[in-house]
């Protein structure tokens, strides 16, 4: 097809993905173009089976206009929000709605071999407990590392053992029969976010900041996601702080803010404070189960803990004072802080709050917001279906796949290096 004309088809499509009760009068205004090309336009896509009618809507003195919704149950996504403990995975409708998931912890170290295998048996039995669910049309898997994106290949990650350079899209797209996408797991936050947060879509420039077992950083700059030119934008968990001086990150290095305020921190310093008697709570805890997590600390300091509470506002300030550095140099519209960590409560957002405004330069905090993800732990889930989705109906990606209906049985299709995102 022309690319004009699938320019225009793609532009009807986003207007429609984006909004409930959108008609052809509303398409007319809002893309800009023709009554006669939106109306051929909606045609295309009614004959592809992509978009149908949603009931009437209201009349402005003439024939009630058709109401006009994307078509979701057509396909299914596959999601999987891979953490260094944790695997989210799920399955989404075309519009980006969760109809079935799943969450279990894991251990990054394990390896690709063992984490993937548990993904994929996670995603079959999702299927097969939704057997009315569509045909697989693309699978989106974030990772806790830095990712070359146009290869879907993980670059040197730090607390990713045996991944380095793993082909994770390939072996994801031949399992499934779909393209396939990888990104950093952060990065993931963000596009959740900003599909899905108001306040986000509305910012344009803002950081999404993830606070659990490692801690990364999001940015969206005008809308779109930043990945840097090696992938490894916003790995702010390995930037040099002055308190961890003498404190060897999982990475390698010592000093790492990652190494005195992720999660990994937290369980460390809770199995301390257990074993010498600085808190009774956690080491009830400690000998209850054998082991501590970052979520026990968050556990105890709903308890009313004050050492698990000294130890989340600890790990709040240190990051807060590293983000105060970047508000500074950013200067976004909003901050979003996700994460087992700091969802647990507001012990760590407080922290946070009071070291980026105390911290940061004035006019850079001046309408600043900073703000729990509202997408909670389906942030990452919900940024890995919405990569897909991008990806898909991006106008040279529609082109590929339009013709034949649809980009199931397409793996090939994630190959090429044609993006959605910058």
């Amino acid at each position: 097809m022309p690319s004009e004309r699938m320019d225009s088809l793609a532009a009807v499509l986003a207007a429609i993905r984006g909004g409930s009760g959108m008609t052809q009068p509303l398409l007319t205004q809002q893309v800009g173009l023709g009554r006669s090309v939106v109306a051929a336009r909606i045609a295309e896509l009614e004959a592809a089976g992509l978009v149908t009618q949603a009931g009437m809507g209201p009349s402005t003195g003439g024939r009630a206009p058709r109401q006009l919704r994307l078509r979701g149950e057509a396909g299914v996504v596959v999601g999987a929000d891979i953490g260094a403990t944790h695997v989210h995975v799920g399955l989404a409708d075309l519009a980006g709605q969760v109809i079935a998931s799943a969450d279990e912890r894991i251990d990054i170290a394990d390896g690709p071999e063992v984490v993937l295998a548990r993904v994929e048996q996670i995603v079959d039995e999702l299927r097969a407990a939704n057997p009315d669910a569509g045909e697989v049309w693309g699978v989106g898997c974030g990772v806790p590392g830095p990712v070359e994106f146009s290869t879907g290949l993980p670059v040197a990650p730090p607390i990713m053992p045996g991944w380095d350079g793993y082909p994770i899209r390939e072996r994801l797209s031949h399992r499934f029969a779909a393209p396939t996408w990888v990104d950093n797991d952060v990065n993931l936050l963000a596009l959740g976010e900003l599909r899905s947060n108001r306040h986000a879509i509305d910012s344009g420039d803002i950081l999404v900041v993830k606070i659990g077992t490692g801690i990364g950083a999001g940015l969206v700059s005008r809308g779109q996601l930043h990945r840097g030119a090696n992938g490894c934008a916003g790995d702010i968990g390995h930037v040099a702080v002055a308190e961890a001086e003498n404190v060897i990150c999982r990475c390698g290095n010592s000093g790492c803010l990652e190494a005195v305020a992720g999660g990994a921190a937290l369980a460390r310093e809770a199995r301390r404070l257990a074993e010498s008697g600085g808190s009774s709570v956690m080491a009830e805890m400690l000998a209850a189960k054998g082991s501590l997590w970052a979520d026990d600390v968050t556990r105890a300091a709903e308890r009313g803990d004050p050492a698990a509470r000294a130890l989340l506002a600890q790990s709040g300030r240190l990051v807060g004072g590293t983000l105060a550095t970047l508000v500074s140099f950013y200067n976004p519209a909003l901050v979003v802080l996700g994460g087992d960590v700091v969802l647990a409560g507001d012990f760590v957002l407080a922290a946070v709050r009071e070291a980026v405004y105390r911290r940061s330069l004035p006019l850079a905090t001046r309408t600043l917001r900073i703000e729990f993800s509202t997408l909670g732990r389906l942030a990452g889930l919900t940024g890995a279906v919405h990569l897909v989705l991008d990806e898909l109906f991006a106008p040279a990606r529609l082109a590929e796949w339009l013709p034949r209906g649809t980009p199931a049985g397409a793996p090939e299709l994630a190959d090429g290096g044609i993006s959605s995102a910058a």
